[in-house]
């Protein structure tokens, strides 16, 4: 009794009985507070089936792809509040009697004084005229990705922060050092870009419009080659044969070249590049799932579900697919780091995201064309580079942790 599992108490209950198995589990915890004893899967149930247990146990226990996995994530989640990070408005400002909000909408400079249509909370007389009245309390980083600095010690590119003194990086306020806009915030810790744009600011916006390209384009392709490989697979015959010469003459086409003459004719954009790559990056999962339905469509199960009279899409999703997922799953984080390696590609020969986006292609760009400014260059090959090495620990650990030779051990 006490090997009982809770997946064994549903199957023996059946599909149709799942309340009753409830019902159970409520009276199994009332005897268990009364004393008598339980098995403790009666009792309880696991939010995962046991060999999904094993596969995360797998997980965890390659370190290094399970610290991978956590500081890609934090990377991320953090990259998704940059508004918050590096803004060259303030998170909050409480300006007479009222409460604002600069990082969520924009206000008329006439609010405090002025008369553009748009305030540039970081004007000294700005700020001087909300302090007066007011507080405010802007990010860690006061640049967005495209402001510009007007108070470089040097000309664009100019170099980090802590390459200088606080004298040098302080010389062109008003007051030098003392001057309350030379802060911490309005330094430039990476240097600026050739525009003079603030580095980090630009990298940390880049980082976020890479990651969310990537597990977009993932995402989507992924779900666009599985049902395709599915159909393959399981359909088989002339379905299959004339399907796969497709694929042939659609993968053959050159993609850059593809690209370079639509630039040619629109501006390309986030969701433009988006739908090119989707619509070539899709056939990367045909072959592995076709391979798992043309394999899975012949097993005993598969038989018995059409023998019950199950519909084609029943079987195909509900009962082959989640077999197949298992191949599938190991490729995502590989796929993953590919799209944004695409991206980036594209960023650094000049057809990627729009002239200003923050691009880790486009700071790459910069770099080469400013030798004389190395932490352009250094700066956008060492994020690059960090985050494809995260995702392919990430990929080599869920490879191992889906390895049917390492899970049934």
């Amino acid at each position: 009794m006490s090997d009982l599992r809770d997946t064994d108490v549903e199957a023996a209950a059946g599909a149709d009985d799942l309340e009753a198995v409830r019902d159970i589990r409520e009276i199994a915890r009332e005897a268990a507070a009364a004393g008598v004893p339980v098995p403790e899967a009666v009792a309880t149930r696991h939010w995962l089936s046991p060999i999904n247990r094993r596969r995360l146990a797998l997980f965890r226990a390659n370190r290094r792809g399970w610290w991978s996995f956590w500081i890609f994530l934090v990377l991320f989640v953090l990259s998704l509040f940059a508004e918050f990070i590096a803004n060259d408005r303030p998170i909050i400002a409480y300006y007479k009697g009222e409460y604002l909000f600069p990082v969520f909408r924009e206000y008329p400079e006439s609010k405090f004084g002025g008369f553009l249509a748009r305030t540039d909370f970081r004007d000294p007389f700005i700020q001087e005229e909300i302090n007066r009245n007011g507080w405010m309390i802007w990010p860690p980083i006061r640049y967005s990705y495209d402001t510009v600095n007007n108070e470089l010690p040097h000309p664009a590119p100019s170099k980090p922060a802590f390459l200088m003194t606080r004298e040098e990086a302080c010389s062109r306020y008003p007051k030098g050092v003392e001057d309350p806009g030379c802060t911490f915030g309005n330094l430039n810790w990476l240097g600026t870009d050739d525009h003079g744009r603030d580095v980090l600011a630009r990298l940390i916006y880049g980082f976020r419009i890479s990651v969310i390209f990537g597990l977009l384009l993932t995402l989507l392709s992924s779900i666009v080659g599985v049902a395709a490989g599915a159909v393959q697979g399981y359909t088989g015959g002339w379905l299959d044969l004339l399907f796969q010469r497709f694929i042939e003459v659609w993968t053959s086409i050159p993609t850059l070249y593809l690209i370079i003459i639509l630039s040619a004719f629109f501006t390309p954009n986030f969701w433009m590049l988006l739908f090119i790559m989707l619509l070539f990056s899709w056939t990367a999962l045909v072959g592995v799932v076709r391979a798992e339905f043309l394999r899975g469509r012949n097993f005993e199960y598969v038989r018995a579900a059409r023998a019950l009279g199950l519909s084609d899409m029943r079987i195909m999703f509900r009962h082959i697919l989640p077999n197949a997922m298992v191949a599938t799953l190991t490729f995502m984080p590989f796929i993953l780091s590919g799209s944004i390696t695409t991206l980036t590609a594209l960023d650094f020969l000049g057809f990627g995201l729009p002239p200003g986006s923050p691009s880790l292609g486009e700071l790459l760009k910069q770099g080469k064309a400013n030798l004389q400014a190395p932490w352009l260059g250094l700066t956008g090959f060492i994020v690059v580079s960090v985050m494809l090495s995260l995702l392919v620990f990430i990929g080599e650990a869920v490879r191992d942790a889906f390895d049917p030779r390492k899970t049934f051990e």
